[in-house]
């Protein structure tokens, strides 16, 4: 379970990336960061890349299905069925469980937003807070049926985490053969001189 390291780092480097944008101030730690303009924007790499700080009620990628308390319990369900199925694949290859454990990091980071985020900045109840997002991506023009699409919706570190998370568990998962039933040989069958498929003598008299 050492990889759960990984998604300690993704939790942390997720969450200090949106105190920093959202700001606040916590007298208790002695901290307090006045953050940055809400809707505002700031080039990163020209524009290829820039902050730009917005919230979503949904899940990643402003996508919104269900409603904000259905997201917060469906986040708290998934996060701990990961982690039983990364104790449980703990002998899996290390690619197949850091890919796991970079889905996990990414879901308990925009965990913490929807349930502790309305509370701690007190502008929603438990559970109702809502999702800070900051990275804005530029993307090649798409139209898909009358809808135009030039930039990545923006996402943050957690939503980046899942998404290569989940692309790398498709490719482990589909080179280490995962899943796979092991101690499985193929039948016998007849060789070109009268050998089975694993070299031994052929058990056919036949003329």
């Amino acid at each position: 379970m050492r990889v759960l390291i990984l998604s300690f780092i993704i939790v942390f480097s997720d969450q200090v990336a949106k105190l920093f944008i959202k700001g606040g101030s916590f007298p208790s730690l002695g901290i307090s960061l006045s953050g940055v303009p809400y809707g505002s924007s700031r080039p990163l790499l020209g524009n290829f890349l820039r902050l730009t700080y917005i919230e979503n009620p949904g899940m990643a990628f402003g996508i919104d299905i269900g409603g904000k308390l259905f997201f917060s319990l469906f986040s708290i369900a998934a996060s701990v069925a990961i982690v039983a199925y990364l104790y449980h694949a703990r002998k899996e290859p290390l690619g197949f469980r850091l890919s796991l454990a970079m889905i996990l990091g990414g879901a308990v980071g925009n965990l913490i937003d929807r349930v502790f985020y309305g509370v701690i900045f007190g502008d929603a109840p438990l559970f109702y807070g809502k999702v800070v997002d900051f990275l804005d991506m530029n993307f090649f023009d798409l139209n898909i049926f009358g809808y135009q699409l030039t930039r990545w919706p923006v996402f943050n570190i957690a939503d980046a985490s899942v998404t290569l998370g989940v692309l790398l568990l498709l490719f482990f998962h589909r080179t280490s053969g995962v899943g796979e039933p092991s101690g499985v040989r193929a039948p016998y069958a007849p060789g070109p001189a009268g050998e089975t498929a694993d070299g031994g003598p052929s058990t056919n008299t036949q003329k």
